[in-house]
């Protein structure tokens, strides 16, 4: 039992895929809505937040975190089956707000200073384009996260969700996202949450996966590290071409 444990392969690779296969729709739509009115729909709270670049490195190390999370701790078949339909349905629901309800990030027209978050902020908005902001699908994909992992493990899970508010409150900060953004993201995937997941038993997770999953945490934190290194290491690089 505990051998075949741990020597299953993940069975989350082809959901994974497929979300992947997602992605350039949100380039597409991107492209498509950019010479249509758009909308920036700021509270005046949104206007009273500064732009602080470090926040860009929370930013994608979190979401990052967030999003390899479940392919190491997401193992049971039905949980896999639960988790892909909570992400397909974010993914669609958002798709379509973003054709029907076109918008425009809070982004200055210049970012101004020097360093290693500058750098990575500037990066972030060139690789980005500045449109489909309502909702947050970087808020809402976190929280996805962390809800799936709530059912294997619950102190993981809040470890998760505390990691998921930090991406909402970096999505501002990197001024990549409005307030009503970020609410209508974490709604989106409570729906998900309450649709396809809630009725994941925790007891269906076997006691062995349930004690390793915060050690396969650590391993994916350790991979994010590195990632962030060779990020640094390229910013260095850049700095003497």
């Amino acid at each position: 039992m505990i051998g075949e444990s741990l020597t299953r392969p993940y069975r989350v690779s082809i959901p994974m895929v497929m979300l992947m296969a997602l992605v350039p729709f949100y380039l597409l739509i991107a492209r498509a809505i950019s010479d249509r009115t758009l909308h920036a729909p700021a509270l005046a709270l949104d206007r009273t937040l500064p732009l602080q670049p470090a926040w860009a490195l929370v930013y994608g190390a979190l979401y990052a975190f967030l999003i390899v999370l479940p392919v190491f701790v997401v193992r049971q078949d039905d949980h896999i089956r639960r988790t892909f339909l909570a992400y397909l349905m974010v993914w669609i629901a958002a798709y379509i707000c973003f054709f029907l309800y076109p918008t425009i990030a809070p982004r200055p027209t210049k970012v101004s200073g020097t360093g290693f978050v500058v750098w990575g902020l500037r990066f972030l908005y060139d690789a980005d384009p500045p449109y489909n902001c309502f909702p947050s699908l970087h808020v809402a994909h976190s929280f996805v996260s962390a809800f799936t992992c709530l059912r294997v493990h619950r102190r993981l899970g809040l470890f998760a969700m505390l990691c998921a508010s930090l991406v909402g409150v970096s999505t501002l900060f990197a001024k990549q996202h409005y307030i009503l953004d970020v609410i209508a993201g974490v709604a989106l995937a409570s729906l998900a949450y309450f649709v396809f997941l809630r009725g994941y038993p925790r007891e269906k997770v076997p006691a062995l996966e349930r004690r390793l999953a915060p050690l396969f945490a650590l391993c994916v934190l350790s991979l994010i590290a590195v990632g962030i290194t060779i990020f640094w290491v390229a910013y260095q690089l850049s700095r003497t071409a």
